[in-house]
């Protein structure tokens, strides 16, 4: 069953940059226009103008359900977006990387879906990884006692600006204790750094930091400096427990791509604007991986699992509730009799119905049907049944709480309704509760 702990973190997630701060700048395909915006809002206030009032089932387990299938039914949208299903006659047409040593670097093709042949290879030797800096300070005695109890301070300077952090030492504290203490604080002020308590094994325990960020710019010879000789409580935090030195400095990517040099601020880049490429491990001498596309069979095969694939993870989000909600049993039978209704167009090109409504790939099948030459009946038969499940998935995003247990309070009267937030913002509520 899936932990209470997902609202939290949808709320979250939505509060947060989706993409890396080093990763690559570029348009997602999967953003939502104004057009989309105005079209799922006259669709919300439609849905409110038509709906009873309902006393709605407000339990933990509820909120995960709405939550869950709302995000299922989103992330197979976002899947069917990121392989082209939203533009006429691009779906599956997405042209797919390889990576000839995936434990060294990982591909994804960001160019143009046509004119592939004109997408060369490139052969790519790591010499080393983008690291971040870490100051690792002594190891001591956990039980032992470097501070005398008192008020103290040090400075933190990152990004060109400086941060203090003052804590207390109270009679008894251990080194462990303060360690601990310290390694909290510097994590929870979010300035950059990670913090962390290393044990040796042998009683003794160390104050690690270490920064967010990879790679050192220009000019820089350090992400972060930590000090207390200018603080402002009493120093000797830095002399008793050793964090004021780099153990070890940050450091750029070293590569080679077709025999020329290149070094990068980060492991995660774009390459001629074809590729996207994410570094993992150095490569042997004079072993290079070569990166380019893989034929149009290979990758169909590819974006058509991913599909099938997302489509099948979204009815086990729904399928993990049929004991807790019995509404989840609807819903799974509506996806079901939508992909029952494209069944027999489906076979024939190796996808199966299965008698829990997912859906099975048979490669070979696959690409049977791909070496009959019957590749516009394949996508044909494939967008249909795409288009179907978005539009099914599209009404479970925008109304998640249809599949919650309620009970009707009260019908609108016939004639003179009115748009009525009720619905949507009880989704919106059930969210937002835990916060307040």
């Amino acid at each position: 069953m899936a932990d209470t702990s997902l609202i939290n973190a949808v709320y979250n997630n939505y509060l947060t940059v989706y993409s890396p701060r080093n990763a690559v700048s570029k348009p997602n395909k999967t953003q939502s226009n104004k057009s989309d915006a105005r079209g799922i809002y006259n669709s919300i206030v439609k849905l409110n103008k038509e709906s009873p009032l309902y006393i709605l089932d407000t339990s933990k387990e509820a909120q995960n359900f709405a939550i869950n299938i709302k995000e299922g039914a989103r992330n197979f949208h976002n899947t069917v977006a990121s392989l082209g299903g939203m533009e006429d006659d691009s779906l599956l047409h997405n042209k797919v990387a390889y990576s000839s040593d995936n434990a060294s670097v990982n591909a994804k093709y960001i160019g143009s879906s046509t004119h592939s042949e004109d997408v060369p290879s490139y052969e790519v030797e790591i010499q080393s990884l983008a690291q971040p800096q870490t100051n690792l300070g002594y190891y001591l005695p956990a039980d032992g006692h470097a501070l005398k109890p008192n008020t103290y301070s040090f400075d933190i300077a990152i990004n060109d600006l400086n941060y203090e952090f003052q804590y207390t030492v109270s009679e008894g504290d251990t080194n462990k204790d303060i360690q601990e203490r310290l390694a909290r604080l510097v994590t929870n002020a979010n300035i950059g750094l990670k913090a962390n308590v290393l044990d040796d094994g042998t009683g003794n325990s160390a104050l690690q930091l270490q920064s967010n960020s990879i790679g050192l710019s220009d000019g820089k010879d350090f992400i972060f400096n930590v000090s207390d000789d200018k603080t402002s409580k009493t120093a000797g935090s830095i002399k008793a427990f050793g964090i004021g030195d780099i153990t070890t400095a940050a450091s750029n990517a070293q590569f080679t791509v077709n025999g020329h040099e290149h070094t990068t601020l980060s492991n995660h880049f774009t390459l001629e604007k074809k590729y996207e490429l994410e570094l993992l491990a150095p490569t042997a001498e004079d072993s290079p991986v070569t990166i380019g596309l893989k034929n149009d069979t290979e990758s169909l095969t590819e974006n058509l699992n991913l599909l099938i694939g997302s489509y099948n993870n979204f009815l086990k989000s729904a399928a993990e509730y049929i004991e807790s909600q019995p509404n989840s049993k609807r819903l799974l039978h509506e996806m079901k009799s939508v992909a029952s209704f494209h069944s027999n167009s489906l076979e024939p090109l190796g996808l199966s119905l299965q008698s829990d409504g997912s859906i099975a790939l048979d490669d070979s099948l696959l690409s049977q049907t791909v070496a009959d030459d019957n590749i516009s009946e394949l996508y044909s038969s494939v967008k249909d049944f795409t288009t179907s499940m978005l539009r099914k998935t599209t009404q479970v995003s925008i109304n998640p709480m249809d599949y919650v247990n309620r009970k009707i309070v009260a019908y609108k009267n016939p004639g003179h309704n009115y748009a009525n937030p009720y619905i949507t913002s009880a989704y919106t509520g059930m969210m937002f509760n835990s916060y307040c």
